[in-house]
């Protein structure tokens, strides 16, 4: 057997990340460090907790040097609407065990308005796109332990990407740079390194990405989900064609 020993600036980071809102801490994520306002502002917008960068008066960290803490502070208005779920103590996490596949679809689509809008892509260009997503994983070529996230507009044009240990991670700062940056209404699809679970699917409902495209197949709860929300969900495993899951008519051929 052959022995390697790997030096550790080619492993991967893993830190914890606490995100406070209005000063009281709402969750702790373990995240690679880097692009913090972008995953927090993600985040928030996956939570519920704003619905555009409007919401946010402020990202900040705490003490003005730890990145391991960030706190946001809402707008007086979105303060007030969001007070329940700020308020929220002892509920069950949307990632946990113990919850019915249809009663969390029913609840995630009660929550998260279908998608009305007509926007369609090309099988080329998502091909492309997802052939290329190499290209913008430098972490991964140093790593081989990373995730990443790419969101385009409808002409393919790259709006943003990033990397991260966690697949959630990486979709929350791909998003949350686009929110930041004033360009979420043109975000048209997604690309993940990763399969698609349900988590992701809400967290692109809810910055109205219509379409997620992945190296791997999604679970049969995210293709539900995705199909009631009106989104389309396509895979592209390695020499196999193109499979689309739902969707199909955001999808042009040529």
């Amino acid at each position: 057997m052959t022995r390697k020993t790997i030096p550790t600036e080619d492993l991967i980071e893993e830190e914890p990340l606490s995100i406070r809102v209005q000063g009281q801490p709402y969750s702790v994520v373990m995240r690679t460090p880097g692009d913090e306002a972008a995953h927090v502002a993600g985040f928030c917008l996956g939570e519920g907790i704003i619905d555009s960068a409007s919401d946010i008066v402020q990202i900040a960290f705490c003490d003005g040097s730890d990145a391991n803490v960030v706190t946001v502070t809402l707008s007086p208005s979105r303060r007030r609407q969001v007070d329940a779920l700020l308020q929220r103590r002892g509920f069950v996490s949307q990632t946990s065990c113990g919850i019915c596949g249809k009663e969390l679809v029913e609840d995630l689509k009660q929550a998260i308005q279908p998608l009305k809008d007509a926007t369609r892509i090309s099988i080329e260009d998502a091909q492309s796109c997802v052939h290329q997503l190499a290209r913008h994983q430098p972490l991964r070529r140093q790593t081989r332990a990373s995730h990443a996230a790419a969101i385009y507009d409808t002409q393919a044009r790259l709006l943003s990407v990033a990397e991260d240990v966690g697949r959630h991670n990486a979709l929350d700062k791909a998003i949350g740079k686009v929110l930041l940056d004033g360009g979420i209404q043109q975000a048209a699809f997604v690309v993940l390194s990763s399969r698609v679970s349900y988590e992701l699917v809400q967290k692109a409902a809810r910055a109205r990405i219509p379409i997620i495209l992945a190296v791997s197949r999604p679970t049969a709860l995210a293709v539900d989900l995705a199909s009631q929300l009106n989104m389309a969900i396509a895979s592209l495993p390695r020499a196999s064609g193109f499979h689309v899951y739902c969707g199909e008519n955001r999808f042009l051929t040529s």
